[in-house]
């Protein structure tokens, strides 16, 4: 990795979206976190943050529609479901960054990364995007994050979707908001090669 020193971003690594028996796993779950866990050793545990998703959202908003429509998912947050899985322990140096929302980019986390208000950086941070769900909370963090400036790495073979059509159009979708955001492969990443696409 050449340049200035990135963050790596790891969404919601959780049990939810890991085992199969659960109705929102991910099935390439198991191969992005391999490559999450080669990433992270380079970039190193005090410039990796962990985020989980957890269902604290007001239930009279249209939250409450949501988890209607995913009863399995409406158990509290300190159910299992919600656990980290054992292979993100240890990733980073911090505590996980929770947040109800699909989006993780937001005051939690620009914060983390120094890219808050008061800040004094010359230059918006760079992210390196992993994690799941492609077609949901990654694409949704990705977004906002451009929006607010930071310059956005989705590590295409590090993140997984809820279904291989979902996730190819999650990244095309996403491939559309270059240069804020571009796509590259783990071995891109760590080469400093060409973004593929």
């Amino acid at each position: 990795m050449s340049g200035a020193a990135p963050w790596l971003l790891v969404i919601d690594p959780q049990r939810i979206f890991a085992d199969p028996s659960s109705e929102w796993a991910a099935p390439t779950f198991p191969a992005a976190m391999e490559r999450i866990r080669v990433l992270a050793a380079q970039v190193g545990p005090e410039r990796t943050v962990v985020t989980r998703w957890l269902p604290t959202a007001d239930r009279s908003s249209s939250w409450g529609d949501y988890f209607a429509a995913w009863p399995f998912a409406d158990v509290p947050a300190e159910d299992p479901l919600y656990a980290l899985v054992d292979q993100a322990r240890g990733l980073s140096a911090q505590q996980p960054l929770d947040e109800p929302t699909f989006g993780k980019w937001g005051p939690q986390l620009a914060a983390r990364i120094g890219a808050g208000p008061g800040s004094g950086q010359e230059h918006r941070p760079h992210l390196l995007v992993t994690g799941v769900s492609t077609d949901c909370c990654v694409i949704a963090t990705v977004l906002a994050a451009a929006d607010a400036g930071a310059r956005v790495t989705v590590v295409t073979d590090a993140v997984a979707a809820s279904t291989p059509q979902n996730g190819a159009a999650a990244l095309h979708t996403m491939s559309l908001f270059a240069p804020q955001v571009e796509l590259r492969t783990s071995a891109e990443v760590l080469g400093g090669g060409r973004p593929g696409r």
